[in-house]
């Protein structure tokens, strides 16, 4: 016979798979019912058109980020910084600028990936340089761009490196 122990074990993990396919049940019920509504909005406004042909499409992991999204928060904040700074630190200025839990040290080494890889494309490209810090790891900065030429009369600056 089985210990006790395996047996509460698994009594409680299958507790647990029950309440989580609950939860997702009421999600999917939720979902059927925003759906409705949505078709019935857009009968409202095309009556002839033929919802079975739309596709779904596939959500994205929430950690995803759209395009160009990353490079935007990691440039930014090495503009805003007053010193040179780890991509350790600009990695937690990624997750909390996008409300990610910076507590989850798994997304944490993740985002720390893509933001040391959006570092060193644009260290390829002459926008940032990097030097050595603390111990083994590297702070970054942005390189100073010369301007190549002023259109002042428009308002407009073209800078180079």
């Amino acid at each position: 016979m089985a210990e006790p122990h395996v047996i509460t074990a698994l009594v409680k993990k299958r507790g647990e798979l029950a309440g989580q396919i609950d939860h997702a049940q009421c999600v999917v019920r939720q979902l059927v019912i925003d759906l409705d509504n949505l078709d019935s909005a857009i009968h409202l406004f095309d009556p002839s058109i033929e919802l079975q042909e739309i596709k779904a499409r596939p959500v994205p992991p929430r950690h995803q980020a759209f395009r160009g999204k990353v490079s935007r928060i990691v440039l930014a904040a090495l503009r805003n910084a007053s010193k040179p700074i780890t991509a350790q630190d600009i990695a937690q200025h990624v997750m909390a600028e996008r409300g990610l839990n910076s507590a989850d040290a798994k997304l944490l080494r993740l985002i720390g990936k893509r933001v040391g890889a959006c570092l060193r494309h644009h260290r390829s490209k002459g926008v940032l340089r990097s030097a050595k810090g603390e111990g083994q790891r590297l702070v970054w900065e942005m390189v100073e761009m010369k301007r190549k030429y002023d259109i002042s009369g428009l308002g407009i600056t073209r800078q180079t490196c």
